[in-house]
């Protein structure tokens, strides 16, 4: 069955469609979204409330704006674009477009701040508004004149016909369309006016592109991955339905076509939050939250705003997804990172949107940690949508960094005052079989353990099942390697053969030198279920390798009166098992960061790890741990049975991404089993800090 706007007919157990039946139809919608943009929070330029654009809050922003303007813009040329179907590289042309859109965005917070009369441009007289607008006008029209917005590592014209240039016929609405069409419509929306006057067409220019390439793609074709209407949903979902909604209701002018545009993003978003598990967790973790989950919560603020409150979405799995990000704190910028994720918190996140989230639900935790870890200065990468927002509620509380938590974004957005980060003692998410637990409540010094079972058929999957994160005083030392630049083998046949993606640079077992399998079937199995007083995760993991589930068996626990991390496997294999093509027999490996001292003599069986090497970004509360000083205390590691032989491996990172997380190398130490244990026995590998 189809509803009356062409997509599948959504069941009424959808939270959206149950909590707004026909309130959300496209003819309320007609109605509802009539003057839709006088109701945003984000007032047209020569509204007092951008008097903050140009504060210190935008400091770095205003100084590279002005270090640019008057050089040629970033050129992404055929040459680029065609290197992902050529050698596979992604970032040569991404990396352009990206450079082209954060310019722009530096330009319309710049025009912003520099009406006259305003925030005069300190380095200029009045005469500076009308260069920044020139600016915004000569960046817009770059984008329009731009071949493609899809970025071609998504593209399908190299699959379907062989050609290495967009096709300009068959637009492909993918990540990168969504964010020029949304960065369009912002700019529009704030700056449209003096846009008129300035630049005369342009408007018309702007939204004759957004609904060729953008609008009219989406409404005729049902055949887009993203939609999720063979059940796979993921974040490309949330990510590309919100930044439509605000093409729609920005750049639309034609109401029927604008309703029937937001009602399909209501479907689209729906289909997201019905596959959201009741924990709220996302298999994706910590990084592609704020992709995923984030970018929901975004899109449904910007319904709430446009329809003046009757489509209002504080609902339980809402609340639940909310709450995902703290629970998955370690301390400082570090997360827990599952999957293609960094263990640091990227510079760019919008914290701002989710502090007003949790004012809204009432969630003094989820505020409290959103407080703690707002920089202070939003980052043009974050994209233009996410830059207006927090600049609005500095200039709505007076403060030049780190604005408080409830920022007065509507009705019942609520104010919830933080003293700092949560820090919560234990959670556990069934859904995904994550649970993270901390010696201290509300503090990061002392032990933090993660263990990880799920399967491995999850989104942006790494075979990681049965892993294990262990930090001291808030920064990881044994890890998880995390997200290595994307290239065209990161999401082709041969993913696995990437290193940061085998379960054997991850901290799991290798019975018999296996490779856990892909799939959801190579999976775990919870045998012992933890709690807040008593967190002891226990997982089978013979699934994972394509043994029987009980045929391995992994218990990570944080005993918190003894102060220590123990994380037991025992297995019995039947019989002596052929060797796996690592040909180590039976082992168990752990990924450490830092630096590893292997104990030798009186000391067998012990090593230490010291977090000497890697980069800490941004103070640790509590531990002395500051920007090129890292906390002082390691972890002192002991192993029973001492007869197990470690072999150390050394990853020197050449990989960017990985180096700017974890610095120069990875240690792998693979305990092997002696003879006598490797077809049946048991290895304790006990964690303390290091006094």
């Amino acid at each position: 069955m189809t509803s009356q706007h062409g997509s599948p007919e959504l069941p009424p157990a959808f939270p959206l469609a149950a909590a707004w039946g026909d309130t959300a139809s496209v003819g309320n919608l007609v109605s509802l979204l009539a003057g839709a943009r006088g109701r945003l929070a984000a007032p047209a330029v020569g509204d007092p409330a951008w008097c903050a654009a140009a504060g210190p809050r935008t400091g770095q922003l205003q100084r590279d704006a002005r270090a640019e303007r008057g050089t040629p813009w970033p050129q992404p040329l055929v040459s680029h674009y065609a290197r992902y179907f050529r050698d596979g590289n992604r970032t040569a042309y991404e990396g352009l477009v990206g450079a082209r859109q954060q310019r722009l965005t530096r330009a319309v917070v710049l025009a912003l701040a520099a009406q006259p009369g305003q925030n005069p441009d300190p380095e200029g007289p009045s005469g500076a508004a009308p260069a920044w607008l020139d600016e915004v006008i000569d960046g817009a029209f770059l984008l329009c004149e731009q071949s493609s917005w899809s970025w071609a590592a998504h593209e399908d014209v190299f699959t379907r016909t062989g050609d290495v240039l967009p096709d300009l016929d068959r637009p492909y609405l993918d990540l990168g369309a969504g964010e020029v069409a949304a960065q369009l419509a912002w700019l529009d929306l704030v700056l449209g006016a003096e846009l008129d006057g300035r630049a005369p067409g342009l408007r018309r220019r702007i939204r004759d592109e957004v609904l060729s390439r953008v609008i009219r793609p989406f409404l005729d074709r049902l055949d887009w991955h993203w939609l999720g209407l063979d059940g796979d949903v993921h974040n490309w979902n949330p990510w590309i339905h919100s930044n439509l909604l605000a093409a729609a209701l920005f750049l639309v002018d034609d109401p029927g076509v604008r309703a029937l545009t937001v009602a399909r993003c209501i479907e689209g978003l729906d289909r997201f939050l019905a596959a959201i598990p009741a924990d709220g967790a996302i298999d994706e973790g910590f990084a592609y939250w704020w992709n995923g989950a984030g970018r929901a919560l975004e899109g449904l603020s910007l319904l709430t705003e446009a329809t003046g409150g009757a489509l209002d979405a504080d609902l339980p799995v809402v609340r639940e997804m909310a709450a995902f990000p703290h629970r998955m704190h370690i301390g400082g910028s570090w997360y827990l990172n599952v999957a293609d994720g960094p263990a640091q918190a990227a510079p760019a996140l919008p914290w701002s949107m989710l502090r007003r989230w949790a004012g809204q639900l009432g969630n003094a935790d989820a505020a409290a940690h959103a407080e703690g870890a707002d920089s202070g200065e939003p980052a043009p990468a974050a994209g233009l949508g996410r830059m207006l927002r927090p600049i609005l509620a500095a200039g709505a509380h007076g403060v030049a960094a780190g604005p408080s938590v409830g920022e007065g974004a509507g009705p019942g957005s609520g104010s919830v005052v933080g003293a700092g980060y949560p820090l919560v003692p234990f959670a556990y998410l069934p859904s995904v079989q994550v649970m993270v637990a901390r010696e201290t409540a509300g503090s990061s010094t002392g032990l933090f353990l993660a263990a990880k079972g799920g399967h491995n058929g999850e989104h942006h999957n790494h075979r990681d099942v049965g892993s294990v994160v262990v930090a001291v005083d808030g920064v990881p030392l044994l890890v998880d390697a995390g997200q290595p630049t994307y290239t065209a083998q990161t999401f082709g046949p041969d993913r696995y053969s990437i290193r940061a993606m085998q379960s054997a640079w991850h901290s799991v077992p290798a019975p018999a030198g296996q490779e856990q399998g892909t799939g959801k079937e190579f999976a775990a199995h919870v045998v012992h279920v933890p709690a807040a007083g008593n967190p002891v995760l226990g997982l089978e993991l013979g699934a994972a390798y394509g043994l029987a589930p009980g045929q391995w068996v992994r218990t990570a626990a944080l005993d918190r009166d003894a102060r220590q991390v123990r994380v037991t496997d025992t297995w019995d294999l039947a019989a002596a098992p052929q060797e796996g093509a690592a040909g180590d027999g039976t082992s168990i490996t752990y990924l450490a960061a830092g630096t590893v001292r292997i104990g030798t003599g009186a000391h067998a069986g012990t090593a230490t790890i010291s977090p000497a090497g890697i980069p800490v970004p941004v103070p640790v509360p509590g531990t002395g741990a500051t920007p090129g000083n890292p906390a002082t205390r390691g972890a002192a590691l002991r192993w029973e049975p001492e007869s197990a032989v470690v072999l150390v491996d050394e990853w020197q990172l050449d990989d960017p991404l990985l180096a700017g997380v974890w610095g120069a190398r990875l240690t792998r130490l693979r305990f092997r089993m002696s003879a006598d244990n490797r077809a049946a026995g048991a290895f304790t590998l006990t964690v303390e800090a290091t006094p």
